[in-house]
């Protein structure tokens, strides 16, 4: 994505004529803690109480499922959101899945997906998963992989408008906000680093 018109306000945009879809397309940022905590909670509850999930696979494959969701997240950012398709109809659906995010990275109501969007990936991927995994280590596993999301996804709004004290939460703010102001064809981890530093996507030294 080429470096471009960046705005430092908290201003936003009308992405779409139809008020509809204007609406789905804002969310405030803790509508996905109250969606996804209780799912998180059932697949983890009937881990044990239904399939008997044994404690050390449960934090075996919940971890599992925390790493994958640290490379889907990447592999999503990388390939997909900085994808920009040639012609207006590309560039247009590439603006509204991404672009207005870089433009205006400190808009409040576009920072976290709104559930229109992230309800149905996460039942993509539930099916997705359930094709290699056996219910005993899908539900821990899917446990593990929607709580990366949440955390993602909070994290995401946090790095763009709380004040983060804490070492660890200000460097990788710092990380992300390189990102969006300095190296935007770099730097696709959001959560963690990691996949940028195999990949060698990391941000050039300078």
């Amino acid at each position: 994505m080429a470096k471009k018109y960046v705005s430092n306000s908290k201003e936003s945009t009308r992405m779409f004529r139809n008020d509809f879809l204007e609406s789905l397309s804002k969310i405030h940022f803790s509508v996905p803690i109250f969606i996804y905590i209780p799912v998180i909670l059932y697949f983890s509850i009937q881990a044990f109480l239904r399939w008997n999930v044994s404690v050390l696979n449960f934090i075996l494959f919940f971890v599992f499922g925390l790493v994958v969701w640290t490379l889907v997240e990447y592999v999503l950012h990388r390939f997909v959101f900085h994808y920009v398709p040639k012609g207006e109809c590309g560039k247009r659906l590439h603006f509204i899945f991404h672009g207005v995010h870089h433009d205006y990275p400190n808009d409040a109501k576009r920072l976290v997906m709104p559930p229109s969007v992230s309800v149905p990936l996460a039942f993509l991927f539930y099916l997705l998963y359930s094709l290699f995994l056996p219910d005993v280590y899908l539900y821990p596993f899917f446990s593990g992989f929607m709580l990366g999301y949440l955390v993602y996804d909070i994290g995401h709004y946090a790095m763009h408008h709380f004040n983060l004290k804490n070492k660890l939460f200000k460097k990788i703010k710092k990380y992300h906000m390189k990102h969006h102001y300095d190296e935007p064809e770099r730097g696709f981890g959001v959560s963690s680093a990691l996949w940028d530093n195999i990949f060698k996507s990391e941000f050039k030294k300078k």
